[in-house]
């Protein structure tokens, strides 16, 4: 059984815990720039030809004779995209990788629901191939549970990037994207989240594997199947072939890591040896909410 009887009282357990947890990069409270009226004052900003003058500030001009406007800052529900990799991959591991991610996925969603924004699944190996749209409210856990239940690690190979595009073209509002992967994509990874900045969604990226991918206990002859391509190869492993594939795979992981780094998006890095209440309390300390 994927969610065991006691999943839902560990869920509610995280998001008691959270309370708007990852401040400043997951899940945080969004606020948008409105002119005119709204919840709180935030600055003013020249007046130009053309701008309404019910918000400019007449109290600045009898005092200085300044047009400026008014800026308010107004708050508004925060949409979630959450995309998991179901590409073949994902099915490696004991436990598989993707168990974790789709715990990860059903934990994020109801910490969002249960802070009253708005969360959307979309899965994904070679392009969109299964989604949940935007909902609301913390009942609909169950049906996300099942939905993620359903799916499959069957997906040919990742292309992140075909992916997002799937996802621009459905029209969605701009929120933050938390992308569940191992992040195995021949296309590389960054041109996905690529577009999702310059799309200017808020991305966060949870990147999972297997301890054995990351040292394989293999020596000698063997045959090597691609998980998800499913072409073999029969080769004879060496010490030497072994230390280029460790190299290879932590060049990989710190690839991911600088390239998050660089351009400020949330980035955890975790075996799949894991629980999942656990990565999510390691995320929230990481985010300073969980102090």
């Amino acid at each position: 059984m994927l969610f065991p009887s006691d999943f839902l009282t560990r869920l509610e357990y995280l998001s008691i815990i959270s309370k708007r947890v990852f401040r400043g990069q997951l899940l945080a409270q969004r606020r948008t720039m409105q002119m005119g009226s709204g919840i709180e004052f935030s600055d003013h900003r020249e007046y130009t030809t053309g701008d309404d003058l019910r918000y400019l500030d007449w109290n600045v001009y009898a005092r200085h004779g300044d047009l400026l406007l008014k800026r308010f800052q107004e708050e508004q529900d925060l949409h979630v995209y959450l995309m998991i990799d179901c590409s073949r991959s994902m099915a490696f591991g004991n436990p598989p990788k993707f168990d974790l991610a789709r715990h990860l996925v059903a934990a994020l969603a109801y910490i969002a629901l249960a802070d009253l924004d708005r969360i959307a699944i979309i899965a994904y190996a070679n392009g969109v191939i299964a989604e949940l749209p935007v909902t609301r409210g913390k009942a609909r856990i169950l049906p996300i549970m099942k939905f993620l239940e359903e799916l499959p690690a069957s997906g040919e190979d990742t292309n992140l990037e075909k992916a997002v595009q799937g996802l621009l073209h459905r029209g969605v509002r701009t929120g933050l994207a938390v992308v569940v992967s191992d992040l195995f994509d021949e296309h590389g990874f960054q041109r996905g989240l690529d577009q999702l900045r310059y799309r200017r969604f808020d991305a966060h990226v949870i990147q999972l594997h297997d301890p054995t991918e990351a040292n394989p206990a293999l020596l000698g002859d063997a045959e090597l199947v691609d998980i998800e391509t499913e072409s073999v190869r029969k080769v004879t492993v060496t010490e030497r072939n072994l230390k280029m594939y460790k190299q290879l795979f932590s060049d990989h992981q710190t690839a991911v890591r600088d390239y998050c780094h660089t351009y400020a998006l949330g980035c955890t890095q975790s075996p799949s040896v894991i629980r999942f209440d656990d990565l999510i309390m390691r995320m929230m300390r990481a985010s300073g909410a969980g102090r």
